[in-house]
């Protein structure tokens, strides 16, 4: 899939975190980690149960109270307006149709002109719910409510996207469409995507990181070459996914 022609050209930088931390329980979950992300390209976050993946992404959204540390650009500005976030659950408001919901980042901002909805409409059939538009969540399928939450972070059209989990309460069909449906979406942004299912990494990054230890640092593996999305029967996926099986058995023994 080609990038969408509802989604302008963007040039994405690269990210940087450093000296982030952060404590939970008077446990440090991670302290003074740093972090750089290329630009353009997807890199999939993996790590057992409570190591802080969350937290960290969060922390890169400006959502952690909590936590510490310094997020920029590559040259070092600030990222304030060029990220986009999506959830693990949907966040669709019941009230809204599907297309109010795609819109509401603008509507929050006290705007929403005409090309704002033809553009929502647009994403809505690149995601495939064309004919689910006027639709409120209550009528849609688990799956297509999740289409939507895609389509929303599309139409904020920011150069660097954090999804977490974004796929994991899905079924497998409908999970496998969704990961190359983003894929095809998303190439040439700057994506950190949070999952604990190691196939999806290996389909989707360019780029493989462990989060392990206490307090946590980062740790990377090899990642398929080539664009995503990247075929789940390839023989060497199958032996990458082995070996990061294996490393993800290693980290939650190490964050215990």
């Amino acid at each position: 899939m080609t990038e969408s022609a509802s989604l302008p050209t963007i040039e994405s930088p690269g990210l940087r975190l450093r000296q982030a931390g952060l404590t939970y329980g008077g446990r440090k979950l991670f302290d003074a980690l740093d972090l750089d992300l290329e630009p353009g390209r997807t890199t999939c976050l993996l790590g057992p149960s409570g190591v802080g993946k969350s937290s960290l992404l969060r922390l890169i959204a400006g959502l952690g109270d909590a936590a510490s540390g310094r997020v920029s650009d590559e040259t070092g500005a600030p990222l304030t307006g060029r990220i986009a976030y999506m959830a693990q659950q949907d966040l669709l408001l019941p009230w809204l149709s599907a297309e109010q919901n795609v819109l509401l980042g603008a509507r929050l901002r006290g705007r929403a002109r005409r090309d704002d909805h033809e553009r929502a409409r647009t994403l809505l059939a690149e995601v495939g719910l064309a004919e689910a538009a006027k639709l409120r969540p209550a009528a849609l399928s688990g799956g297509m409510r999740q289409r939507v939450a895609l389509a929303r972070t599309l139409f904020e059209s920011k150069p660097i996207v954090l999804m977490d989990e974004p796929f994991s309460a899905l079924d497998a069909i409908t999970r496998y469409q969704l990961q190359a449906l983003s894929a095809g979406l998303l190439r040439g942004r700057t994506v950190l995507l949070v999952t604990h299912d190691p196939l999806e990494a290996l389909r989707l990054g360019e780029r493989i990181l462990v989060l392990t230890g206490r307090p946590a640092r980062l740790e990377e593996a090899e990642a398929p070459s080539g664009a995503p999305p990247h075929a789940p029967d390839d023989p060497k996926l199958m032996r990458l996914q082995a070996d990061l099986l294996e490393r993800l058995a290693r980290a939650k023994e190490e964050s215990r």
